[in-house]
């Protein structure tokens, strides 16, 4: 199996960032915003077992697979992390992302506070980030707001998301999506900040810095 490590134990040219959030901070349209102005960013396409939501595209938003299909991956050790929530199963097929961190890719990883925990004891380099929203009442009624789940739902799903919020501590880095435009710059802040630090550069510009100091 791939490595997210270059050759000689060197970090891997590309840098994995996590996000996660709880459900209804806003996380999705971050990422999507994230994707749409941060050149070079690449995103990581899980797997699930849920139905796909009005809207969705298979292969886009979510590998869809049955249960049968994800036990059988799980087996084969083709996960890089994966858990069950609410009663469905998600997962990160760890051969697409390794292969991108090794080409110098950058790839933003959105999973919940489980898979991250995984994913940051197996990739030591990789950048962790989570999204809080700006008030229970905001998460409320953003849940609400979808339209697509009913009240029973909507209670589990806040229930959830209080006991997802109190892991942020585990990540690097704390964003409050108060303000879209505001967060949305701070998560831009974080990657630009990660893509000039020291050992990144010196990957990625090796030759240059070789040519420069000898």
């Amino acid at each position: 199996m791939a490595s997210p490590q270059a050759a000689g134990g060197e970090t891997a040219p590309g840098t994995l960032f996590i996000i996660s959030a709880p459900s209804g901070a806003g996380k999705t349209s971050l990422v999507r915003a994230m994707l749409e102005t941060i050149p070079g960013l690449a995103v990581s396409v899980s797997h699930t077992t849920r139905a796909p939501r009005p809207g969705e595209r298979p292969g886009v938003d979510y590998h869809f697979v049955s249960r049968d299909e994800f036990d059988a991956m799980v087996a084969r050790h083709e996960f890089l992390e994966h858990a069950e929530v609410f009663g469905n199963c998600y997962g990160t097929g760890q051969q697409a992302v390794f292969d991108l961190l090794q080409a110098g890719q950058d790839v933003l990883l959105e999973i919940d506070w489980q898979g991250a925990r995984q994913v940051r004891e197996r990739i030591a380099s990789s950048v962790s980030i989570f999204i809080l929203p700006p008030s229970r009442q905001a998460l409320e009624a953003r849940l609400r707001g979808r339209g697509q789940d009913d009240e029973a739902v909507i209670r589990q799903r806040t229930r959830g998301a209080i006991g997802e919020m109190s892991h942020f501590r585990e990540f690097d880095y704390l964003v409050i999506n108060d303000d879209f435009d505001v967060a949305l710059e701070d998560l831009r802040a974080i990657v630009r900040a990660r893509r000039n630090h020291m050992d990144v550069q010196v990957v990625r510009h090796g030759c240059l810095i070789r040519d420069l100091v000898g």
